[in-house]
């Protein structure tokens, strides 16, 4: 697949997005002094290019009452049965994350809950699934950096 050309208007245009996805076209073509359809134009290709992939609303978890995270690396029995174990944490809602990984865990996720009582029946639900032998976790304290618009500049810095 042929890689796509981004030139920095769609730099700017990305940026504006990432801050906030509901930024009106309108509003990004008056600050860039383009015409609204040439940001529409401009973000209709970058979608069927895939680079991006619809839109996402941010929640504020805390104010919904769900600031505990933690982080719980899982040890299977056996590999073959990530695909069983990984439909089975797909159906607990608390887990919002799940990557096989290499090394010490076979699947590392991320939760989120309440309190740690909450959090507590979380990961017994995770134990309780066949295949998995034992589960290691860890606590946030604090997220401290979760800043897409750093990776997304240094992105377009090599192309």
């Amino acid at each position: 697949m042929a890689k796509f050309k981004l030139d920095e208007v769609d730099h700017q245009i990305l940026d504006m997005l990432i801050e906030n996805t509901r930024t009106p076209f309108t509003d990004i073509a008056k600050k860039l002094l383009i015409s609204a359809g040439t940001v529409h134009v401009r973000v209709k290709k970058m979608e069927d290019a895939g680079i991006i992939r619809g839109s996402s609303l941010t929640l504020d978890y805390v104010k919904l009452g769900y600031s505990f995270i933690a982080y719980v690396g899982i040890f299977l029995e056996k590999t073959h049965q990530t695909k069983f174990v990984l439909e089975r944490l797909n159906q607990i809602p608390y887990i919002t994350v799940a990557h096989i990984t290499t090394g010490k865990f076979n699947i590392f996720c991320k939760i989120r809950a309440k309190d740690t009582k909450h959090a507590k029946d979380i990961i017994f639900k995770i134990d309780d699934i066949d295949g998995v032998s034992r589960t290691e976790t860890m606590i946030s304290l604090e997220e401290s950096i979760n800043d897409k618009r750093r990776l997304m500049h240094t992105i377009f810095n090599d192309l």
